[in-house]
């Protein structure tokens, strides 16, 4: 885009989905840094009254559920609202949904349809405020556009540092609500920097990109009415039977989140889609990458329950000196995110095809794993008193070392390795990975009735570290069956 107004020389729509999506973020962490504690909480200090293990699966199934919408959303963008409708809205939903969790009430009623907004809303903003951020650059500048996803990055993660800090202070002494309140707060900023700022969008992602037909919009209605009425009959029944415990329905979702990925990958491999021998050879190796990646996420999004839990129960929360809320350990991981992506981005350049992306995922899961022997000590440590926060400081590096070994590698191998029928949709099924492995990241909390706390940490680090060296070994057939050129001596 030549001449005018522009955004550290980026098209000036870059920030105005630079804020909205800094402000959501703010409002997505914020929230999540107190999430389970407020669950976890007594009813006298105006919590919820759940066990740790109960509040660490709903958290679980919750951001499970929040990247599983992102299929849909990305759908109803494409066929129904357009991206940038879909971001509007995506954003006021998720504004009410925080509202609801505000509202300072002894029933858990609002808590429920709050979370239940804010998954619906994050399903229709998450996904398309990154495609209208592609969309402010033409096809021939792939250059400018990773840069301005570079920016649009920082972002993410100013709001997931700030947010922590901001609603933890607010929340403490039991004002949750107020905490939440200030998550609400933060969306109703990126909503109204939107919509002033929606001039310099210049149409894009105005239109959807193939409207659906007025018949094929009564068959949706139809069939989305229906599944609704069903979801809601089946629950009812459900509850008729007297069975219907949060416990129990967290493990059904996360069983119906597993059949997701399975009934996918059969669909692919056992359909009729002209696949080549290449591309069955590639969906084979990307189905291990898929698992591989989804035991990443399993162990390091356990940060917001299992490693939040510990920080209030088992650290000196305390840091140079200054007093700090347990919240506050979750702004650690975007710090280091911010300090450390330049470095990863140079290295990966520098190895370029002597590392593998095999070997990538699997250092990625050797660190998680580790990291994990390092809790292990702490929780053992933490058996005499209460331990040093530092330990968690060392735990959150050491997983953001991870996170850029398999998280920027993740995509770009998905749309690699995509048979050409489904090179849209494979994007989707990346962020299904991460959805499985929170859902069941949520169940592990019940290994805590029979195992000590620091086994529990090792359990978790050997299952990842096994992985992980299972990839190393298996690093030259999985090249071969991705077709990825390689230096025989990179992978001896």
């Amino acid at each position: 885009m030549a001449g005018g107004r522009t955004f550290f020389g980026h098209p000036w729509g870059l920030a105005t989905l630079f804020g909205t999506e800094m402000w959501e973020r703010f409002s997505w962490y914020g929230m999540r840094a107190i999430l389970a504690t407020f669950m976890a909480a007594s009813v006298a200090r105006n919590g919820l009254g759940m066990s740790e293990e109960t509040a660490q699966a709903v958290v679980g199934v919750y951001q499970a559920l929040v990247y599983l919408v992102a299929l849909p959303g990305g759908w109803i963008a494409d066929r129904i609202l357009g991206p940038r409708r879909s971001v509007f809205w995506g954003g006021f939903v998720i504004m009410l949904g925080h509202i609801s969790m505000a509202i300072p009430v002894t029933t858990p009623l609002f808590v429920w349809l709050g979370l239940l907004l804010i998954i619906s809303g994050t399903g229709l903003l998450k996904p398309n405020v990154s495609v209208m951020v592609g969309r402010l650059y033409s096809e021939d500048e792939d250059g400018r556009r990773d840069a301005g996803f570079s920016l649009f990055y920082l972002g993410i993660n100013l709001g997931a540092f700030f947010a922590p800090l901001v609603v933890g202070w607010l929340a403490a002494g039991d004002r949750w609500h107020l905490g939440f309140g200030a998550a609400a707060v933060g969306m109703a900023f990126g909503l109204t920097q939107y919509v002033w700022g929606g001039r310099s969008l210049r149409g894009t992602g105005e239109r959807p990109g193939l409207r659906l037909s007025p018949d094929e919009r009564r068959r949706f209605g139809r069939l989305a009415g229906l599944g609704t009425g069903a979801a809601v009959v089946a629950l009812g029944l459900w509850a008729l039977t007297g069975t219907l415990t949060i416990d129990r329905f967290t493990i059904v979702i996360t069983v119906i989140i597993l059949a997701v990925p399975v009934a996918y990958f059969c669909y692919i491999m056992m359909g009729g889609h002209h696949l080549t021998e290449d591309e069955r050879d590639r969906m084979k190796a990307y189905i291990w990458l898929f698992i591989a990646a989804a035991i990443f996420w399993m162990i390091y999004d356990l940060a917001p329950t299992k490693l939040l839990f510990f920080a209030e129960r088992h650290t000196d929360l305390s840091l140079f000196g200054v007093r700090i809320q347990a919240a506050t350990t979750q702004s650690f991981n975007p710090l280091f995110i911010m300090i450390f992506v330049p470095v990863f981005a140079a290295l990966w350049v520098r190895l370029g095809t002597r590392v593998s992306t095999p070997q990538k995922f699997g250092f990625a899961l050797i660190t998680v794993g580790l990291s994990f022997v390092v809790m292990a000590i702490a929780a053992a440590l933490a058996g005499a008193g209460r331990v040093s926060v530092w330990w968690l400081v060392l735990v959150y590096v050491i997983q953001v070392f991870g996170e850029l070994s398999l998280s920027p590698v993740g995509l770009s191998v998905t749309t690699k390795l995509a048979p050409e029928a489904f090179k849209s949709q494979m994007l989707g099924v990346w962020f299904i990975a991460v959805s499985v492995g929170d859902a069941v990241g949520g169940q592990t909390g019940r290994l805590s009735r029979v195992l000590s706390d620091p086994a529990y940490y090792l359990v978790l680090a050997a299952l990842a570290i096994a992985a992980g060296v299972a990839l190393f070994m298996f690093t030259r057939r999985l090249r071969v069956l991705m077709a990825e050129h390689y230096h025989a001596e990179a992978i001896r």
